[in-house]
């Protein structure tokens, strides 16, 4: 096949981009690298990419609507990734117009592409963050997810929406995955796992919001990609038992899914930080905080809809997981641990 994979230079676009290229797709990465977090890493995962037969780049941003319409017309996908997005909840807060170009106009502009020169199926990634104010454990795709706390996740509950009515009106198939906080290897800066090992092995203290005590549903990139392939691979279908007066919101009477890809075990963070600190050989210094504006105190997710669909199975522990990022860490940065 013939995949764009938006947001490749990313941390899940590229391991997705990686692993459709062993395979033997045909990979049309697009990125815009803006500056959100070290421009540098995604050059190198960049670097990567480019050195696998099959592999193109463009850099454009999702907004540029001619550039992305040029894009679809002379590539003509067989199936696209769309990862790209303006991330982060706490960076939304301030930032809140980087999400609507982004998040809402871009994901706009890949349907109107999809709709316009027919791919088989769109695959987009969501997040845990819709589930926003739902206590209700573990996070289900059949439950109501209409309380967000952030700007962030509102644009992710957006993009499924949108989705569900290019669905509608022109049976595209879309999946949207609503990702639970993915690490790993190659992995963003700004997420906990990165930022809590630049800091312990520089002697910096650590903010840790919610006294440690919050639980997250930590997935290792490869369970991710794994299960993002699969979807690829299995298009949206039609739901023959959805009922429009007791509607399902994770399927539809079109050819439409939302799914979550979690590991589906949570791990209270003060747990996360110990397994890091044993990987290092160094002791954390904390800052212990309440809980951040927009954050939930717990993500946990029920991936049985996914497993039903496709077969997904999570395997990846996290103290395996978080081993081989540190791993990475070093070997990237060029770390003496028995000095640091």
């Amino acid at each position: 096949m013939k995949v764009l994979v938006t947001g490749a230079a990313g941390f899940i676009g590229f391991h997705t981009a990686q692993r459709l290229l062993a395979r033997g797709d045909t990979v049309v990465g697009l990125d815009c690298l803006n500056d959100y977090y070290d421009v540098t890493l995604k050059e190198a995962r960049l670097k990567l990419l480019r050195e696998e037969p099959g592999f193109s780049f463009v850099r454009l941003q999702l907004e540029d609507t001619p550039r992305v319409t040029e894009l679809f017309a002379t590539e003509r996908f067989d199936r696209v990734v769309h990862l790209a997005a303006q991330a982060g909840v706490r960076y939304s807060i301030d930032n809140p117009r980087a999400y609507i170009d982004s998040n809402i106009v871009g994901t706009l502009n890949i349907l109107e592409g999809c709709r316009h020169y027919p791919v088989e199926h769109l695959v987009y990634a969501s997040s845990s963050s819709v589930y926003g104010a739902n206590t209700r454990m573990p996070f289900s795709v059949h439950d109501n997810v209409d309380h967000p706390l952030s700007l962030y996740a509102a644009s992710k509950k957006a993009n499924e929406l949108m989705a569900h009515t290019y669905s509608n009106l022109y049976e595209l198939p879309t999946t949207g995955l609503r990702f639970f906080t993915v690490y790993g290897p190659w992995g963003r800066p700004d997420m906990a796992l990165f930022h809590f090992t630049q800091s312990i092995l520089a002697g910096k203290p650590i903010n840790v919001f919610n006294y440690g005590n919050h639980r997250r549903d930590f997935t290792y990139i490869d369970d991710i990609v794994t299960g993002v392939l699969l979807c690829l691979d299995h298009a949206a279908s039609v739901n023959p038992d959805w009922r429009s007066d007791a509607p399902d919101p994770g399927s539809s009477k079109v050819p439409y899914r939302v799914f979550n890809i979690g590991n589906s075990q949570p791990v209270e963070l003060n747990h996360y930080i110990a397994v890091i600190e044993q990987c290092l050989g160094k002791q954390a210094t904390k800052n212990l905080l309440p809980l951040q504006p927009g954050d939930v105190p717990d993500t946990f997710a029920d991936v049985g809809a996914l497993t039903t669909a496709t077969g997904y199975q999570p395997t990846t522990s996290v103290d395996e997981g978080v081993a081989r990022f540190i791993d990475w860490y070093v070997d990237y940065y060029n770390v003496d641990l028995q000095r640091a």
